[in-house]
C-alpha cells in the first residue's frame, strides 16, 4: 500500500458516499453558482453584484467542500475502526493523513474550478485576470482547510455529531466572506473574521494581493499540524 493508494481510496469514497456527496458537491455548488446567477437577474447592477456573490461564494466551497467533508469522512472512520485497521498497514501516520486530505483538496480544487466556469456562463462573472494567482491561492486555500478540518475532528466526540460540530464553521466562514449578502458585524470583530482562511482567500481573489493572505495560510497550516501532532485520534475514546 503506498500514498498513491490513499489518496485513490479517500477519492473513491468521497464519489460514491451518496449522502456526502449531495452534502458536500450538490449543496455547496448549488449556492455558489445559484446565488450569483439569481443575483444577476433580480438586482439592477447584476453584473457587479454577481460577481462579488460569486468570489464570496468560494468561502462556502472550501467551509463544506474542504472543512467539512474531510472532518465528518474521518470522524466516521474513526468511529468504525477504519483508521485503527489502516494503521497496521507500512504506511506512517502522516502518510495516511496526507493522502485523504491531498484527496480532499483535490475535490475542492476541482470544484472551485468547475464553479468558475459555471458562473461565466449562467450569470457573466468575468474569469480570473490572473489564473494563475487564482489557481495558487485557491489550492493553499483548500489544503489549508482539508488540513483544519482534519484536525477538527479531535473535537468531535462521535461521528453522528460531526455534522452539526462543523455547522458553526460554515456560517462564520460564509458570514465573514459576505457569502450571504451584507451582514453588519460589530467593528472589533471585523479585523479576527479577516484572518480566517476563508476570508483571505477570498480577498486575495477579489484584490490579487497574495503576499499577505500567504502567509496568514503558513500560520494556519502549521496551526493545523501542531493540532494533528498533539490531538488527533485515531480511534474512539472508550466509555
Amino acid at each position: 500500500m503506498s500514498l498513491t493508494a490513499t489518496y485513490r481510496l479517500g477519492t473513491r469514497l468521497f464519489w460514491r458516499d451518496k449522502s456526502m456527496l449531495f452534502a458536500s458537491v450538490v449543496t455547496p455548488v448549488g449556492l455558489a453558482v445559484g446565488l450569483p446567477t439569481l443575483m444577476r437577474h433580480v438586482t439592477a447592477q447584476g453584473a457587479a453584484n454577481a460577481t462579488a456573490l460569486a468570489q464570496s461564494s468560494i468561502a462556502i466551497l472550501l467551509a463544506i467542500t474542504a472543512f467539512m467533508n474531510i472532518t465528518v469522512a474521518l470522524t466516521a472512520r474513526r468511529d468504525q475502526l477504519v483508521l485503527k485497521r489502516l494503521r497496521s498497514t507500512r504506511l506512517t501516520d502522516g502518510q495516511l493523513l496526507l493522502g485523504q486530505i491531498a484527496s480532499t483538496a483535490t475535490q475542492t480544487i476541482l470544484l472551485i474550478a468547475a464553479c468558475t466556469v459555471a458562473v461565466r456562463l449562467s450569470a457573466g462573472v468575468p474569469l480570473p485576470v490572473d489564473p494563475l494567482a487564482f489557481a495558487a491561492v485557491t489550492i493553499a486555500g483548500s489544503a489549508v482547510m482539508a488540513l483544519l478540518g482534519a484536525a477538527y475532528t479531535a473535537a468531535i466526540p462521535r461521528a453522528e455529531l460531526a455534522a452539526a460540530y462543523t455547522m458553526p464553521v460554515f456560517l462564520v466562514a460564509a458570514v465573514s466572506a459576505g457569502a450571504m449578502g451584507p451582514i453588519p458585524v460589530p467593528s472589533w470583530l471585523r479585523p479576527v473574521l479577516d484572518l480566517l482562511p476563508t476570508t483571505l482567500v477570498v480577498d486575495a481573489v477579489r484584490t490579487g494581493d497574495l503576499l499577505v493572505p500567504f502567509a496568514a495560510l503558513a500560520g494556519w497550516a502549521v496551526a493545523g499540524v501542531l493540532a494533528l501532532r498533539l490531538w488527533f485520534r485515531w480511534e474512539p475514546r472508550r466509555s
